[in-house]
């Protein structure tokens, strides 16, 4: 297959694959944490909003932007009708994911390896799977 094809197939077509979700989804999640982080960091460095508004700004942007490319190009199916509800569920993941960075965390960093940045990596791996399976399972598939 040629590059043309491989571009269709990750990044335009409609897919079911369970693979070339997961492959959207870390694309998607990159590409807020980039959104959500420099939002935070304009808005503190540049407007000198408090950092804990700027970081609930950043996060509610974040989230509503993977939220739109997960019913928009990540996921072909929708398990609720009614958007809201599936907003609000999309949004208790995403705060139960945050719960569970906390968690890891700590437990990485105090407990088990003592270097933040390895936590941070070994930790993203862990919630983003945990997002992902989530979503997948509760929102994104069929009744």
């Amino acid at each position: 297959m040629n590059l043309k094809g491989w571009i269709n197939i990750l990044f335009k077509e409609k897919t079911g694959n369970l693979y070339i979700q997961l492959f959207r989804y870390a694309f998607s999640g990159g590409t807020a944490f980039i959104l959500d982080t420099g939002l935070m960091v304009l808005l503190k460095e540049v407007f000198q909003v408090h950092y804990l508004v700027a970081a609930t700004v950043g996060f509610i942007v974040g989230l509503t932007y993977t939220y739109l490319l997960s019913i928009n190009w990540i996921f072909d199916e929708r398990r609720l009708k009614n958007k809201w509800n599936e907003l609000l569920i999309f949004t208790i993941i995403g705060i139960f994911g945050i719960g569970l960075t906390l968690f890891f965390m700590k437990f990485f960093t105090d407990i088990l390896l003592s270097h933040y940045v390895l936590s941070k990596v070994l930790t993203t791996i862990i919630v983003s799977l945990w997002n992902f399976a989530a979503k997948k399972l509760l929102l994104f598939t069929k009744k």
